[in-house]
């Protein structure tokens, strides 16, 4: 399987497992808590088979990247959490340094 698309499932586990564990009220809430636990043990088992094949840093900097994205994202979706220009700068910002720390990895 493409390594890619197996660290772009881990990064959607764990997108998931962070949203969810606003909900889960400092782990009171089963359902939530129960996601939470799913999502990160999920996301962290894909992660690694993923660095089966990527580089460790390839991986770290896509998983933070996009998961930070996600993660802000999310809880506006969901919670209503503010975005604002300073947000969107600082996600292109990250975007821009993940595409630059990938494409470092490729060159010896």
């Amino acid at each position: 399987m493409n390594p890619f698309l197996i660290l772009g499932l881990a990064i959607g586990a764990e997108v998931t497992a962070t949203l969810a564990l606003k909900a889960a009220d400092g782990l009171t809430r089963p359902v939530p808590t129960l996601i939470v636990a799913v999502g990160y043990g999920t996301a962290l088992w894909l992660m690694s088979t993923s660095m089966d094949v990527l580089p460790i840093g390839v991986v770290y900097a896509i998983w933070s990247g996009i998961g930070m994205i996600g993660a802000a994202i999310g809880g506006a979706w969901l919670y209503g959490e503010s975005v604002n220009p300073t947000m969107l700068a600082g996600i292109a910002v990250i975007a821009v340094g993940v595409t630059i720390l990938a494409a470092g990895q490729g060159q010896h």
